[in-house]
């Protein structure tokens, strides 16, 4: 009991560091962030695994890095020199074509490693490429060159018009009436377009609508009504 109590604690602490943090994906954390976040994993298993250790000893280090990181990523906000410093800067790889070897050497970026990349964004001839910078994080940036871009609307001038997406008003039965009020939508026009479908909330796994009111409905399959009755 008093190891479950403890992993709950420590549990909430590190959610609530990290999104103290900000929103990343792991693959795009910067050098500083992964070392902070791969310290806390390890500083936290510590009181877990030993009861004798204090829980104290687990949760002042991870503020305290905590606090350290939310201190740099600061003063890297105010200071292009220090943001340099610490997490590096972009370089480019390709320049119209031609792959620049020295960069790759000096980023240690093997032949397999840019093709891989440069695979993942459906680009498989490096002479299509007018730009590749590998960004502070690993990720690899690619700028096509005009010939081999996909065609856009705007380059075949096609009309049409700005539109938000679709907000999902009903997910799993469940009415988000906070989306419907961003929509600019009513439960009253919701309910409407339900009855026309001989349908409750209960009854709808996804349904989606934009502001025009053109709308996506999902009935709940039978099994799983059957299961929820």
């Amino acid at each position: 009991m008093i190891v479950l109590i403890r992993a709950i604690l420590l549990y909430l602490l590190i959610i609530f560091c990290l999104r103290l943090m900000g929103k990343r994906q792991l693959g795009e954390l910067q050098p500083s962030e992964l070392v902070i976040t791969i310290l806390i994993s390890n500083i936290a298993s510590l009181p877990i695994e030993d009861n004798s250790i204090p829980m104290v000893m687990g949760v002042v280090p991870i503020i305290v890095l905590v606090t350290f990181e939310l201190i740099t990523s600061s003063v890297s906000l105010k200071s292009k020199k220090f943001r340099s410093l610490v997490s590096g800067k972009p370089m480019v790889i390709i320049h119209d074509g031609k792959v620049d070897q020295q960069a790759m050497h000096k980023l240690r970026f093997s032949i397999d490693d840019l093709m891989e990349s440069l695979r993942a964004k459906s680009i498989f001839d490096i002479s299509d490429v007018q730009y590749a910078i590998v960004e502070t994080t690993g990720q690899v940036s690619v700028l096509q060159k005009h010939a081999a871009q996909s065609a856009t609307a705007g380059m075949l001038k096609l009309p049409g018009r700005d539109a938000d997406p679709p907000s999902i008003l009903i997910s799993d039965g469940v009415v988000l009436k906070e989306a419907l009020k961003e929509a600019g939508l009513t439960e009253k026009w919701l309910h409407s377009i339900l009855r026309s479908q001989s349908l409750a909330p209960a009854d709808v796994f996804l349904m989606m609508a934009d502001k025009g009111k053109q709308y996506t409905l999902i009935p709940l399959d039978s099994v799983r009504k059957g299961a929820a009755k």
